[in-house]
C-alpha cells in the first residue's frame, strides 16, 4: 500500500474509532511503526488529526455535552439492557452511589422495591425515579442545577460527596480507554465523578459500545481505578479482551 492511501486509511479508521494507538495501526496496516509515526506527523501536519502520546485521534472533539433528550435516546436499547443489568447487581442494605447520566437513570427505573437501599445521585430525573419506589431511602447531592442535563454540580456537590463511604459506585462515562481510563469533554463533571469513585468499595462504570476506545479532554480516573465495566453485546469481544487483559471485569448484555 503506497503513504498516500495509507494515510487515508488512517484517517478512516481513526473517524471510526475516534482514537488509535501506534502499535494498533502499525498492526492494522501491517507496517513498522517508524513508518506509522511518520505517517501521523505529516496526518496531523494537515489538521485532520491530532497525535497523542503513543497514538492519535481526532483533531475535533466535543466541549460540552448535548441536551438530555438528545442522548437519551442514542442506543437505547443497549442502554436499557445495561440499567437493566446493573440494577439486578444491586442488593438490600447496600448504599450505592448512581451518577448522573441517561445509562444511569435506567438503572434507577429497573430497581425493584427494597427494605433498606440507600442510593445517592446527583440527578434530578434518577431522584424523580427513585422517589416513586418503596425502600429506598434517596440522598439528593445538592449544587447547582445544569438544566440542559438535569445534574447538579459544583462546590456543594463536591462538599456532599466528599462525605459519603458507599459499597459501589455506577458511574456514566462518555469515553474510556484501557491506557488513558476515563476521560470527559466538559470540565464541569470532572470533581463529581472523582468523588464518587473515591467514595466507593467497587466502581463499576455504564457505557454503551460507542464510548469504548475514546478519549476526551479531561482525565477522570485512571482504569486501575475500575472495578468493572458493563456494556452491549454491540461491543465485540476483541475491544473487552484489552481490559480484560489488565484485571477489569467486563460484562456483555
Amino acid at each position: 500500500m503506497m503513504s498516500a492511501e495509507r494515510k487515508i486509511k488512517i484517517i478512516e479508521y481513526v473517524k471510526k474509532h475516534r482514537t488509535a494507538s501506534v502499535t494498533e495501526l502499525s498492526q492494522q496496516f501491517n507496517v513498522h511503526e517508524t513508518t506509522i509515526r511518520r505517517d501521523l506527523i505529516q496526518i496531523e501536519k494537515e489538521g485532520l488529526l491530532k497525535r497523542t502520546h503513543g497514538g492519535i485521534m481526532l483533531a475535533e472533539d466535543r466541549i460540552s455535552e448535548p441536551p438530555f433528550h438528545e442522548r437519551e435516546n442514542e442506543n437505547m436499547n443497549e442502554k436499557i439492557r445495561i440499567g437493566k443489568y446493573a440494577a439486578s447487581t444491586i442488593y438490600d442494605g447496600e448504599h450505592i452511589i448512581l451518577d448522573s447520566g441517561t445509562t444511569t437513570l435506567q438503572i434507577a427505573k429497573h430497581l425493584g422495591e427494597y427494605k433498606n437501599l440507600t442510593v445517592i445521585t446527583n440527578d434530578i430525573n434518577i431522584a424523580m425515579v427513585l422517589s416513586k419506589k418503596k425502600g429506598i431511602k434517596v440522598i439528593v447531592s445538592g449544587g447547582t442545577l445544569y438544566q440542559d442535563s438535569y445534574f447538579l454540580n459544583g462546590i456543594i456537590t463536591n462538599y456532599a460527596l466528599h462525605s459519603f463511604q458507599v459499597d459501589k459506585s455506577f458511574i456514566a462515562t462518555p469515553a474510556i480507554h484501557v491506557n488513558i481510563g476515563l476521560s470527559h469533554f466538559d470540565e464541569v463533571p470532572v470533581s463529581a465523578k472523582v468523588h464518587m469513585i473515591e467514595a466507593a468499595k467497587r466502581v463499576i462504570v455504564l457505557t454503551d459500545h460507542t464510548k469504548i476506545g475514546q478519549t476526551c479532554l479531561y482525565k477522570v480516573s485512571s482504569i486501575d481505578m475500575i472495578n468493572e465495566m458493563i456494556t452491549g453485546i454491540e461491543c465485540n469481544e476483541y475491544e473487552t479482551e484489552q481490559y480484560t487483559k489488565i484485571g477489569l471485569k467486563v460484562t456483555r448484555v
